[in-house]
């Protein structure tokens, strides 16, 4: 079984409840569930759709058509008729005699104004009738509801049920003969959750107790469920902007307390002088920079690659860093425990860049495994010191760290340059160079830490695709896809970018195979760097804009010459 369904209609219409009510409803059932929004810039108004992809295994990739369209509105209607299969069906609130498209007609807000005398439960009928078509027990959509609307009163809940029951029912007529869905319980229950909660549990999970952003989308989901969930006891505060969240978090760790702060382009440009701080002052610092397609404000509520190459090289002088890209929400989870790791160990601002596509999309997942990663703390032992200084010149670059109040030790920093004891120096020669050297000398340490790409059906390969960051699942369901039409395609992904990983480039990329990258930015910029730091390589680019993620059926075509 593998069914797409499209919910669309306008903002504030109740897409997102009605599509979050079904995604349950099916995970209740021990289905895979994969869900992605594509929405527009505004509270109300516009046409916005809610994508559900339901199988028995395992699927965390967006499909762009319909096998089921259940439309809120006429416009919706039109809108995303181009998007239904052949043989898929439209759940209708009019009948629309000139669309040879199959129908099963359930007047939703008729219904809503007859019996329930409030169009707000138009919603919850059109639920009902989208269970019924799909071929669910009306059992696991009444606990769904009952889990949604806890807290409200008992004639709310009542009334809801009700009203997808008469949905149900009224859909259950209109099928017959029609429907062939029938929804079978899985043998396992899978997790449900989209790449921002992730994100967050897994600052959690490395020790973080401290967070400040400023709302930006698709960030502010991270700082959002910290703030809701007081059991995972981080410190949150929403800063008056991007400059003060990240000097916060700069300001939290030099204190000792593990932080972190979140953004989108936009805000990242505003943190990118204390980026430089944070490397001056060698305080460890982790930086979410969720991508959104620019320049300026751009398309604030799609996806995008764009910001890769700014990451790499934001920031005045020099000074290490390190760049996730995590490929989904369990990727995510333990990519930030690896993050604060790093940036503990080699004192250093980690960025790890997520998108709007893996922020909000809700991904199926058997579990995170939390023992697979677990938080290392890399402070120096006060008792260890009879002449602290902070910045002691060592072969690793690394120098021992510790606090203000740790110890009896003096604790300084500054943001000029400055000798190992953390004083303003202007001796060029005898302090400032061997200084700089010794923070670079972090970067080789780096490189024999950072984890190789995945390879996937690569031995017998005859061309390679190649991706990074959320793009991974995409990527591998269209190699499958080729290699199901007799081509020998296999893929390379990149999760941890830079400084970019040591790999044997026979084993990954042997001569004369061809390598295309698939990326969400218009200049190709991971196939830049990658022909860069691989000089052999001369890769083709497969590039997308439109702020839509990229699926496995746009690959393929594109593999096969189709338009762009």
């Amino acid at each position: 079984m593998d069914v797409n369904v499209v919910i669309g209609g306008a903002a504030g219409e109740g897409i997102q409840t009605v599509g979050s009510i079904f995604s349950d409803a099916l995970a209740r059932c021990g289905l895979a569930v994969f869900s992605w929004q594509e929405y527009e810039s505004r509270i109300r108004g516009g046409l916005n759709s809610y994508s559900i992809r339901v199988s028995t295994s395992l699927k965390n990739a967006p499909r762009r058509d319909a096998d089921v369209l259940l439309p809120l509105r006429k416009e919706a209607r039109i809108k995303y008729r181009s998007w239904l299969n052949p043989g898929g069906l439209i759940i209708a609130e009019e009948r629309d005699e000139t669309d040879d498209a199959t129908e099963i007609y359930v007047p939703f807000g008729k219904l809503a104004r007859d019996k329930w005398q409030n169009p707000i439960y138009a919603n919850t009928i059109a639920l009902g009738a989208l269970w019924s078509v799909i071929g669910g027990e009306f059992e696991a959509i009444r606990k769904a509801i009952e889990e949604e609307f806890y807290g409200k009163s008992e004639k709310v809940i009542r009334s809801n049920v009700e009203a997808a029951r008469d949905g149900y029912t009224y859909a259950e007529e209109s099928c017959q003969g029609i429907c062939s869905w029938r929804l079978e319980k899985g043998p396992k229950c899978f997790y449900l959750i989209a790449g921002n909660p992730a994100i967050a549990l897994g600052a959690v999970r490395a020790g973080c107790r401290f967070m400040a952003a400023y709302p930006m989308t698709p960030a502010t989901g991270i700082i959002t469920f910290l703030a809701q969930h007081r059991e995972c006891k981080v410190f949150t505060e929403q800063a008056e902007d991007e400059i003060a969240a990240i000097n916060m978090a700069i300001g939290a760790q030099f204190a000792g307390t593990r932080a972190m702060t979140a953004t989108s382009g936009g805000g990242f440009s505003l943190m990118v002088e204390a980026l430089s701080l944070a490397g001056m002052v060698e305080v460890p610092v982790v930086i979410v920079l969720a991508q959104r397609p620019g320049p300026a404000t751009g398309l604030p509520t799609r996806t995008a690659q764009g910001d890769l190459l700014f990451a790499i090289h934001a920031g005045h002088g020099e000074f290490p860093r390190a760049v996730f890209a995590p490929s989904d929400p369990y990727d995510a989870f333990h990519k930030m425990v690896r993050a604060f790791n790093i940036a503990d160990k080699y004192q250093i601002p980690v960025i790890v860049m997520t998108d709007q596509f893996l922020a909000d999309s809700q991904f199926s997942i058997d579990g995170f495994d939390v023992e697979a990663s677990k938080p290392e703390f890399f402070f120096a032992d006060p008792e260890g010191f009879i002449d602290y200084r902070r910045y002691t010149i060592t072969p690793s670059g690394i120098s021992p760290r510790l606090y203000p109040g740790q110890s009896k030790h003096l604790v300084t920093a500054d943001s000029d340059e400055h000798d190992e004891e953390g004083h303003i120096t202007e001796d060029l020669d005898g302090i400032a160079v061997p200084m700089i050297e010794k923070r670079l000398r972090k970067i080789e340490g780096l490189r024999q830490v950072i984890e190789p790409p995945e390879r996937f059906l690569l031995d017998d390969a005859e061309e390679i695709l190649v991706g990074w960051g959320s793009t991974k699942n995409s990527i591998f369901e269209a190699v499958e896809i080729l290699r199901g039409e007799g081509k020998r395609v296999g893929a390379i992904h990149f999760t941890e970018i830079w400084p970019f990983p040591q790999i044997s480039p026979s084993e990954y990329f042997p001569p004369d195979i061809p390598v295309t990258v698939i990326e969400q930015n218009a200049i190709g910029q991971f196939a830049s760097l990658l022909s860069r730091e691989l000089p052999h390589i001369k890769p083709r680019r497969m590039l997308f804009y439109n702020g839509l993620p990229v699926t496995a059926k746009d690959i393929r075509r594109r593999f096969y010459g189709g338009p762009q």
